[in-house]
């Protein structure tokens, strides 16, 4: 998701302390969601390695870190990442992570970036970002996802992954998958189906060199069910072996790339090598507010009237493939 131009090479997690405090009226208490299907493809060998159902009333911390910052994550977005229970909570068997137009001011980097703290911004929003770094991370498997997405001009929630060490280089030469990022749900969109407006997931790859020459590959895909489908929770998945990535909504596929598609410059353009995804990446969740694809897109700019709100996520998934836990391969569907 994030453009930024670094990523340390070792991970300090955050060891903040939620406080609880009384729900917001602003934000009513989410209802715990139904059940949905089970996504997972039958009899294609994937084990069940690691989950989080948000389960009490806490975040577990043995899996997730919060993250502090007021940076912009490299794409001039508009909120501070705070740590308190306003921005992440857990309740009835959801993360919320929520977005509010208030003024607060806090350290200008997160933990682990080379900077970190350096000096203190104030910004006029507030959010919420969790990650498994230093806690989990993995080289192929399954990664999933049930969410319900915000909507509105300036919305930009996405759940990604990024190198858990920077073996290639900096941002974005080690790479970064982006399994689903969604920005301006709801808002105009002349290039969507359909008159709902902007209805569209996406999912992308960020790989090449060290930033500014890096490059990406991206695809949009219409949400499934029809008008204010994004008032829904979906299943967000990505596939990922040795040299083959795939991108699903709902269990159904809408894009796969190969590694003929993507390089790192520290290997090579023309190299043969499935670099830079083929090291350990971690997981990430975010609910950014503005930033460069958000406010270039759509209505443009940032909608007030598109806060308070929120990004709910019921569960998340990390499947590995048991026959074949070396590439992975042998679990996913097709060859690209």
């Amino acid at each position: 998701m994030k453009k930024s131009v670094f990523f340390a090479s070792l991970a300090i997690l955050l060891s903040s302390v939620i406080v609880p405090s009384p729900a917001l009226a602003d934000l009513p208490v989410p209802d715990r969601p139904a059940p949905g299907p089970d996504v997972l493809p039958a009899d294609m060998g994937w084990s069940l390695v690691w989950a989080d159902k948000f389960e009490g009333s806490d975040l577990d911390f043995s899996k997730w870190g919060i993250e502090e910052s007021c940076w912009g994550g490299g794409n001039w977005e508009r909120q501070c990442y705070t740590n308190r229970y306003k921005n992440v909570e857990v309740v009835n068997g959801l993360l919320r992570l929520k977005a509010f137009r208030e003024t607060v001011t806090g350290p200008e980097f997160p933990v682990g970036h080379p900077e970190a703290p350096g000096g203190r911004i104030t910004k006029k929003y507030t959010s919420g970002k969790v990650r498994t770094l230093g806690l989990a991370d993995w080289t192929y498997g399954r990664f999933s996802a049930r969410i319900k997405l915000p909507k509105g001009q300036g919305t930009w929630p996405a759940f990604w992954m990024l190198p858990a060490d920077n073996a290639y280089g900096a941002w974005a030469s080690s790479g970064e998958i982006d399994i689903m990022e969604a920005v301006n749900l709801g808002a105009r969109c002349n290039e969507c189906e359909g008159d709902e407006g902007e209805n569209r997931t996406s999912g992308a790859l960020h790989f090449g060199g060290e930033w500014p020459n890096n490059t990406y590959h991206v695809q949009f895909n219409r949400l499934p069910g029809g008008a204010n489908s994004y008032d829904e929770y979906h299943v967000y998945s990505v596939e990922w072996g040795e040299g083959l990535i795939n991108w699903f909504v709902d269990d159904v596929l809408y894009y796969s790339l190969t590694s003929e598609d993507w390089y790192s410059a520290a290997v090579g353009e023309d190299s043969d090598s499935a670099a830079p995804f083929d090291m350990s990446f971690y997981l990430m969740l975010n609910f950014a507010v503005g930033g460069s694809l958000s406010e270039d897109n759509n209505g443009r700019g940032l909608d007030r009237r598109s806060f308070p709100s929120e990004m709910l996520v019921d569960w998340v998934r990390v499947y590995q493939c048991g026959p074949d836990p070396d590439t992975g391969l042998a679990c996913m569907q097709g060859l690209g």
